[in-house]
C-alpha cells in the first residue's frame, strides 16, 4: 500500500543539511527521483510519500539533530503504510547501519558514493518490505552524471571535483567524501554552457579543494585555465568558487580573476587559524604570512576584491597568544566577512583525541571576542561602499524582512548582500533580474540601498523565475582532458522545463 492515490505520481521532499555540495547533490536527488517519475511535494505537503535526509557530519551535533528529526516522522509515517525515509550524505557515509538500527523505520541508508541508486533502492526497500543500506568505499560515478533538479533560476553550483586529498586534523571529510576526483574541463564546460542556455547568469564551481583541481590529471594551472575559458562562454555574467586552499594558491588565478571579466572579484579563502603553531597542529600546511600574502597580491590586482574567510576558535592546544595571533590576522586581512566556528570534536578525526582540549566557557569567551573583532572589520570595509553604486543580481530568500520593509534582496558582483528599495519598479522586478542601485547605509553583514533604482534590467532568468520554471540538467558525461568545449558538444538545453 503507498499514501499515493491509485495511479497518481509518488511525492518526495529532500531536506538538505551542510555545505554547498550537500545542496548541489540535493538537486542531483531530485533530478533521480523525477527523472523516476516521482513529483515534488508541495511545501505545505506534511505527508510526502519519500522524504530523503541530505546529512551533514561537519557540524556539530549533527546526528542529535537527524534522529529527533526522524522521531519526528514516526508517527507520521506510522499513520501512511507506504510512505518511505531515506538518509544519505556525509552522515549516511559514516554512520552505516547503525542508523537503521537507531531508527528502525527508515527504509533506505545511501553514502555519498553511490546517490545514482536512490531510486532502486527505494522500489527495492518497498518490494522487500525491508530497509535497504548500500554504502559504497569509492565514487561509483562522477555525480555530475546524473540529472539535476535546478533550485535556481539564475545561479547554478557546477562541481568540477569531488574528496580531499588534505589531512587536516580537524575534518572528517576526506574519510566521507574520499580522495581527490577531478571532472575533465570539457564535461565542466558543457554543465556551464547547459545551464546558461536555460537563463542561468551565475555559477559556482564547486570543489572540497577547488583550487587543487588538475590533480588527477597532472595539470597544476588547470583551474586558472577553467575560469579563462569560462570568460568565453556567452551570456555567463558571474563565476564564482568555493572553497580554495592557500596552500595551492597560485598566482596564475590571480591573474585569471583579475583578466576575465565575468569572473567576480570575491575570494572565499579559509584561515582557520593566525597561529603557526596551531596551524601547524590542524596540519595546514601554510602559514599565516603565506596567507597574508595571497591576500596582498589578490589585493594588488583587484583592488575592489572582497575576501571572506573561515575560522575555527579553541582548537586543541590553542593558548591566549595563538588566538591573539588570529585576532591579528583577521585585522591585517580586512576580511569583509568570517564565517566563524567554536571547534568540537569530531569522532574519527586526529583532533579529536588531541591533548589540550580546552573548556567550553574559554572557547566561548574567545568566539564572543572573535566575534566582535570580525564585525568592527566587516562594518568598516562595507562604510566605505556608501555613495558607490553596486550591480545586484535579485535574489530568492536573501531578505527576511523584505516584505515588511518593502525592499528587495540581492548579491553585489562582490558577493556582498544588498537590500534594495524598489521605487517606482515595485512589482516590475523579479528574482534573476539585473538592478544597478546606489548603497545609503552600511551594516556588519549586509548593505542598504534606499534610493530608487538607477537602472533595470530584464533577463531570461527573471523571465523563468516569474513563470514559475526551474532549470533541469541531465547528466553530463566524461569527455576529453582538455580545456575548452569538447570536440562534439551535447546539444544545449533550450529554455526552461516546468516543474
Amino acid at each position: 500500500m503507498t499514501t499515493a492515490a491509485a495511479g497518481s505520481p509518488r511525492t518526495y521532499q529532500v531536506r538538505t543539511y551542510g555545505c554547498q555540495m550537500n545542496v548541489h547533490d540535493s538537486e542531483r536527488i531530485s533530478g533521480l527521483l523525477e527523472d523516476a517519475g516521482y513529483v515534488r511535494a508541495a511545501e505545505a505537503d506534511e505527508q510526502p510519500d519519500v522524504v530523503v535526509f541530505n546529512t551533514c557530519a561537519v557540524r556539530e551535533n549533527a546526528d542529535n539533530r537527524l534522529y529527533g528529526n526522524l522521531g519526528h516522522l514516526r508517527p507520521v509515517k506510522a499513520k501512511h503504510p507506504g510512505m518511505q525515509i531515506a538518509v544519505g550524505g556525509c552522515l549516511a557515509q559514516k554512520d552505516r547501519g547503525d542508523i537503521v538500527r537507531k531508527a528502525p523505520w527508515v527504509d533506505v541508508v545511501f553514502g555519498t558514493h553511490n546517490i545514482g541508486s536512490l531510486p532502486a533502492l527505494l522500489d527495492r526497500a518497498r518490494h522487500n518490505a525491508a530497509a535497504e543500506v548500500e554504502i559504497l568505499e569509492s565514487l561509483e560515478v562522477f555525480p555530475s552524471t546524473l540529472p539535476t533538479r535546478r533550485e535556481s533560476t539564475y545561479a547554478g553550483w557546477v562541481s568540477i571535483s569531488v574528496g580531499c586529498n588534505n589531512t587536516c586534523t580537524f575534518c572528517i571529510v576526506p574519510s566521507l567524501r574520499g580522495k581527490e576526483k577531478d571532472r575533465r574541463p570539457g564535461d565542466i564546460l558543457s554543465e556551464v554552457r547547459a545551464l546558461v542556455d536555460s537563463g542561468v547568469l551565475e555559477v559556482t564551481l564547486l570543489g572540497q579543494n577547488v583550487n587543487s583541481y588538475g590533480v588527477e590529471f597532472g595539470d597544476r594551472y588547470a583551474f586558472g585555465k577553467l575560469l579563462r575559458a569560462c570568460g568565453d562562454i556567452d551570456g555567463l555574467e558571474r563565476v564564482r568558487f568555493t572553497s580554495p586552499h592557500p596552500k595551492d594558491f597560485t598566482d596564475d588565478v590571480i591573474a585569471a580573476m583579475a583578466e576575465t571579466p565575468n569572473v567576480c572579484h570575491s575570494l572565499h579563502m579559509p584561515l582557520q587559524s593566525g597561529s603557526d603553531d596551531v596551524l601547524r597542529a590542524m596540519r595546514r600546511s601554510y602559514r599565516s604570512e603565506r596567507y597574508l600574502g595571497i591576500i596582498d597580491k589578490v589585493r594588488a590586482a583587484m583592488p575592489d576584491a572582497a575576501i571572506t574567510t573561515d575560522i575555527i576558535v579553541g582548537f586543541p592546544g590553542e593558548t591566549e597568544a595563538d588566538f591573539a595571533r588570529t585576532l591579528d590576522v583577521v585585522r591585517e586581512a580586512r576580511f569583509s566577512s568570517a564565517f566563524t566556528f567554536q571547534y568540537s570534536k569530531r569522532p574519527g578525526t586526529p583532533a579529536a583525541t588531541m591533548d589540550g582540549q580546552l573548556p567550553k566557557q574559554v572557547v566561548q569567551e574567545r568566539y564572543e571576542r572573535l566575534i566582535a573583532c570580525v564585525e568592527e572589520i566587516t562594518w568598516a570595509e562595507n562604510k566605505k561602499l556608501v555613495g558607490e553604486t553596486v550591480e545586484v543580481l535579485v535574489a530568492v530568500g536573501e531578505g527576511r524582512k523584505d516584505e515588511r520593509t518593502g525592499r528587495m534582496s540581492g548579491r553585489a558582483r562582490d558577493g556582498r548582500l544588498v537590500h534594495f528599495a524598489t521605487g517606482e519598479l515595485a512589482g516590475r522586478i523579479r528574482p534573476g533580474d539585473i538592478v544597478h542601485t546606489t548603497v545609503t547605509y552600511a551594516a556588519p553583514h549586509h548593505l542598504n540601498a534606499d534610493g530608487a533604482p538607477l537602472a533595470h534590467r530584464r533577463t531570461r532568468a527573471g523571465d523563468a523565475a516569474e513563470a514559475g520554471q526551474v532549470p533541469r540538467t541531465p547528466g553530463v558525461l566524461l569527455g576529453l582532458p582538455t580545456i575548452g568545449a569538447p570536440s562534439a558538444p551535447p546539444a544545449p538545453v533550450g529554455g526552461c522545463a516546468a516543474p
